[in-house]
């Protein structure tokens, strides 16, 4: 392989590593879905999951540096994270103030 070719293949790679913390918190709100479409008695759980989720993604945002971020930037810091924020912290009270139809 050139020089070129493995300096292109590292770039692949780093891009792809960048997309982690995105990819993970995909795969923690798929969860979190799952779980709440087991049915009525597991909303709560599922909602606490996802505010897991959500407050995650906040704090990886506030810690990463922006190009280790991924698809997780998307504006300015300070934004991301207090809209990553103020969603899992709503999602939390919801959850653990409403309660479940049974």
């Amino acid at each position: 392989m050139s020089g070129g070719g493995r300096h292109h293949a590292r770039q692949r790679s780093r891009l792809r590593l960048a997309q982690l913390p995105y990819v993970a918190m995909l795969v923690g709100v798929g969860v979190a879905l799952v779980i709440i479409g087991q049915g009525v008695h597991l909303v709560k759980s599922g909602t606490l999951v996802f505010a897991g989720v959500l407050l995650m993604a906040a704090l990886a945002r506030l810690i990463l540096p922006e190009r280790r971020a991924g698809m997780l930037s998307s504006r300015r810091r300070l934004l991301d994270v207090a809209i990553f924020g103020v969603l899992g912290i709503g999602l939390l009270v919801g959850a653990l103030v409403v309660p479940v139809p049974g």
